[in-house]
């Protein structure tokens, strides 16, 4: 046989070896109790998906509550062992050999009444139990025990007792260990009496449990004082951080701001301030790009201007004065539209006055408007800016509709700020697609007066800045209604 043939019949003996294990796979994968651990194992990650976003839902969100939760949880399990093991190993065990010690006390002083019984009435007993043994004896008339008294919910001296005088006396017997008292009363049913029998709670119980618990809640208190401290000086760097990012994202000065905190929360703070300086250089070479490039067109139009003013007048020369004021609009919307009055400072400012400047406007150009403001109206915004928003919303407004009603609400997180009119509206799959440069719909609703489409895109822009937004939905009035949103 040569080699190609003995390479040919191994791998004949690999297949049907395989084809062999895929068919036992097969008849197991069918037994039903197999498919039955399948089916249970199916469902183990959909389980654990559902414990996670409970875990989720329960957990704080805050770094600071995560953080407390981190060491509280560790040192509340640390504690808890502890007083575990502490209880089983040590108060168990030394319950257990004091309470033996005093119910062989007992067992001796049993052992001593029937080994004397010429003594009548049991005075060398109690004399010698409360000299010797530090007991309490006294012998009650042969009765019934009294009815087993109410078991505390966790004793080790009552489980202690009665293991022992079960297992050393083996009598009838009863006893009495709750309460404040500091002593404990045993009874044991002899054959002609009842002998009682009071002895002092501290020899048969390992009574240092307050001292345990003190020190274990001292001290755990003791670390989370000194770890919410430490957390709270931790964790302030990083909350002034996100104050400074947010303030800037609103387009407000970050005065002061220096790196503070751990290395990791100085790394994070170093980079936000590079990428603050970075992007306001961007911002101050677009500014005087375009203040050049406005110098530059702005003085054409202007030898437009002077020429136009000496060609005699005529149809064609009014048609191209109109021409040069057309551009000279579409220029400074342009340049308003590039550079987003991005170097006017914040300031405080009282929209309610601003809305009502609105609403004059409105009525000074025939439109019926009506304004409302609720809440604290003074909001930190930049206000020219802000103002020219507002304007272009309520201009659009006023282009296509006879009345206008302008809405605003200020709560501890938001300014709101609504336009709502009575004209056409804009259909609601295109107002979206209204708020982008140049963009003009058939009924020229989002155009502003010079016809570039920047009217909503500057206004949204300038939204946006101030780290908010603007939507557009129906408005009561039948027409369309803008929401301005912003954070204060």
């Amino acid at each position: 046989m040569t080699s190609l043939d003995i390479g040919i019949a191994t791998m004949r003996t690999i297949r049907n070896a395989l084809a062999w294990l895929a068919e036992a796979w097969r008849r197991y994968d069918d037994i039903p109790s197999v498919r039955r651990i399948h089916a249970a194992l199916a469902q183990i990650p959909e389980g654990w998906r559902r414990m996670s976003r409970w875990l989720n839902g329960v957990m704080p969100k805050g770094l600071y509550a995560r953080a407390l939760l981190i060491i509280i949880a560790p040192m509340v399990i640390l504690q808890s062992v502890i007083a575990f093991v502490f209880m089983e190993r040590h108060w168990n065990v030394v319950t257990q050999r004091l309470s033996a010690g005093v119910v062989q006390d007992i067992s001796a002083l049993i052992e001593v009444y029937r080994g004397y019984p010429q003594d009548a009435d049991q005075a060398k007993i109690r004399k010698i139990a409360q000299e010797k043994l530090g007991l309490v004896v006294d012998f009650l008339p042969l009765s019934e025990m009294p009815p087993p008294g109410p078991k505390p919910f966790f004793s080790l001296l009552d489980q202690a007792l009665s293991e022992e005088l079960r297992r050393q006396i083996g009598r009838p017997f009863w006893i009495d260990t709750v309460g404040k008292s500091a002593l404990v009363e045993i009874r044991v049913q002899l054959d002609n009496t009842v002998m009682r029998v009071f002895a002092r709670r501290n020899a048969a119980y390992a009574s240092n449990s307050e001292i345990f618990l003190i020190w274990m809640v001292g001290t755990s208190t003791v670390l989370l004082i000194v770890a919410i401290i430490f957390l709270r000086n931790q964790i302030k760097p990083i909350l002034k951080l996100a104050d400074a990012a947010e303030s800037f994202g609103k387009g407000r000065e970050v005065p002061n701001y220096r790196p503070r905190g751990a290395r990791e929360v100085r790394r994070a703070a170093a980079a936000f301030i590079e990428m603050k300086a970075r992007i306001e250089r961007t911002l101050e070479q677009r500014t005087a790009m375009l203040a050049g490039v406005s110098h530059d067109l702005r003085t054409v139009l202007t030898r437009f201007k002077l020429e136009l003013a000496l060609i005699s007048d005529s149809p064609e020369a009014e048609a191209m004065k109109k021409d040069v004021d057309e551009m000279a609009r579409m220029l400074e919307a342009y340049l308003a539209f590039a550079r987003g009055d991005l170097g006017e400072p914040s300031a405080p400012t009282d929209m309610a006055a601003f809305l009502e400047e609105l609403r004059l406007d409105a009525e000074r150009h025939g439109h019926t408007a009506s304004v409302v403001f609720h809440g604290p109206p003074i909001v930190t915004v930049r206000p020219a800016a802000f103002k020219r928003c507002l304007a272009n919303l309520v201009s659009n407004a006023a282009r296509f509709a006879p009345s206008i009603a302008i809405t605003g609400h200020r709560d501890h997180r938001y300014l709101t700020v609504t336009v709502d009119d009575d004209g056409p509206g804009i259909p609601a799959e295109l107002r979206e697609e209204v708020f982008k440069p140049f963009l003009r719909l058939d009924d020229a609703r989002n155009q502003d007066e010079g016809g570039t489409g920047l009217g909503l895109a500057i206004a949204r822009d300038i939204a946006r800045s101030h780290g908010g937004d603007i939507m557009l939905g129906d408005s009561p009035l039948g027409g369309l209604r803008a929401t301005v949103r912003v954070p204060v």
